[in-house]
């Protein structure tokens, strides 16, 4: 399957950030539906305040991905860091934010269901 970035829905728009998600872009098997996503982020974004909340104030989806550009550095429950530039593919484990050290687009695919919720729990903080 291909989708051009253009075609991918923008699933939230805010400053500093877009959020385009393509839902039923394949089938993990074990790990059900899966979604694609190409973020679009600014240096100086920051995950943690989008994920209070949800569990352990992380996100809990799993992320495999590439960096197309930019710079991002993860940190997990345990404070221990991890950082990925571009044209490196990463894996994210459940439990992670995200800081964003320099302007950034990074395509993701991740379970369908688990970042769906979180997604919508972003949705929601920015709303309130």
């Amino acid at each position: 399957m291909r989708i051009a970035k253009e075609d991918v829905d923008v699933k939230m728009e805010i400053p500093g950030a877009v959020i385009r998600q393509r839902t039923e872009f394949g089938d993990a098997t074990g790990l059900g539906k899966i979604s694609c996503e190409y973020f679009s982020l600014s240096a100086g974004v920051d995950t943690t305040p989008l994920f209070q909340g949800l569990e352990g104030d992380l996100c809990q989806c799993p992320h495999w991905g590439f960096v197309l550009r930019g710079q991002l550095t993860t940190t997990d429950a345990d404070g221990a860091q991890e950082t990925v530039n571009a044209n490196d593919l990463f894996y994210w484990p459940p439990g992670h934010n995200v800081k964003v050290a320099a302007d950034a687009e990074i395509i993701m695919f991740s379970p369908q269901r688990e970042h769906n919720l979180v997604i919508n729990h972003m949705i929601e903080k920015v709303k309130s």
